[in-house]
């Protein structure tokens, strides 16, 4: 089996990027003071507020999971339900953690081709039942970008959101890669977020650069109240806060974070581009961010793992590749030359 220097199996494979680790080791001079009293989280906090053109409320937690968790018990009390699609990251690979942090609300799931809520969708599983019997819907939660790799457009987003004012719903935005969508959209972060209508966005660090950290926002900051105590019943409050905090301003002021993603998201189409005229092969969903996912005939993903390429088939059993900020278009166009010989090799 090839051994290969790089992996497009997840991003999560990828390391720091340079302007995080500068600013980590920056702030690592001297002592500071903890719990996030310190210079580096107040920058990090005005830097978002910044990006956002709004007074925000910023939290950072340690992973994408504790940040979904603890912002959806913000807006939800035992009783009530989450909206969300069935591919929803908070339904499908959280563990049960959200229920578990809201002390059992339940997510109810609606079921979309492409993994996207629709308001339609939205309204048909929120009034599907209103007795008491039932937990009363209080959230919707959408991820963007989705995990099948689609984007939400500004104003699909509006739409969700208006139907879910009028039906009394906060709206909850899974943002692990929200800045590929702003990269996809070439838009204003609050475009895409509190100008749309999002409540509370959980925007991804992990897979933008950061060793580990998400922020959780809150653009209603009445909703943010007393979520310091969740993050340390959690387990969520670091003591040396500017070691997660400093790395974000090296994404934010430097412009790293959307560099980043559109890196990431112009390596997803040149693996696009490159395969999908191939035989045997298809594109399951449109690119339309950081991630691609191939049909093929199972002889042919078993051709590319003898090839030595890692990937998931999680979703539809297609084959999924990701693409990180340090994706290497050499790279890239290897996988892509063993895509297109194993392709016509099997197929006939």
């Amino acid at each position: 089996m090839t051994h290969r220097p790089q992996q497009f199996a997840s991003d999560n494979y990828a390391g720091i990027c340079p302007e995080a680790f500068e600013a980590m080791a920056r702030a690592n001079d001297g002592s500071a003071s903890a719990y996030g009293e310190d210079v580096w989280t107040k920058r990090a906090c005005d830097a978002f507020r910044d990006l956002f053109e709004t007074d925000c409320e910023i939290f950072f937690v340690f992973n994408g999971t504790a940040a979904n968790a603890l912002a959806l018990s913000a807006l939800c009390q035992s009783f009530h339900s989450v909206i969300c699609s069935t591919a929803a990251h908070v339904e499908t690979d959280e563990c049960g953690a959200p229920e578990f942090f809201s002390n059992g609300a339940k997510l109810l799931t609606a079921a979309s081709p492409d993994g996207r809520l629709t308001p339609e969708i939205l309204r048909a599983l929120a009034t599907s039942r209103s007795d008491i019997h039932f937990p009363k819907p209080s959230v919707v939660s959408i991820t963007q970008a989705t995990e099948t790799g689609r984007v939400y457009s500004i104003d699909e987003v509006r739409a969700i959101s208006f139907a879910a004012r009028n039906l009394g719903l906060k709206l909850h935005m899974d943002g692990a890669r929200f800045a590929n969508a702003c990269a996809r959209l070439d838009c204003a972060p609050a475009d895409l977020s509190w100008r749309a209508g999002v409540d509370v966005l959980c925007f991804g660090g992990a897979k933008n650069g950061l060793g580990l950290g998400e922020a959780v926002i809150f653009f209603d900051r009445a909703l943010a109240a007393d979520f310091e105590y969740r993050c340390k019943q959690a387990g969520q409050l670091a003591s040396k806060m500017r070691f997660l905090s400093a790395p974000w301003l090296g994404l934010l002021e430097s412009g790293a974070w959307l560099r980043n993603a559109r890196h990431a998201n112009f390596c997803a189409r040149k693996l696009a581009d490159a395969v999908e005229a191939s035989p045997g092969v298809s594109l399951t969903f449109p690119v339309e961010a950081n991630a691609v996912f191939l049909s093929a005939p199972p002889a042919m993903l078993d051709a590319l793992r003898e090839k030595g390429w890692l990937f998931y088939t999680f979703i539809g059993a297609a084959a999924r590749f990701m693409f990180a900020w340090d994706a290497d278009p050499a790279q890239v166009e290897a996988l892509a030359q063993d895509i297109v010989e194993v392709s016509r090799t099997i197929t006939p």
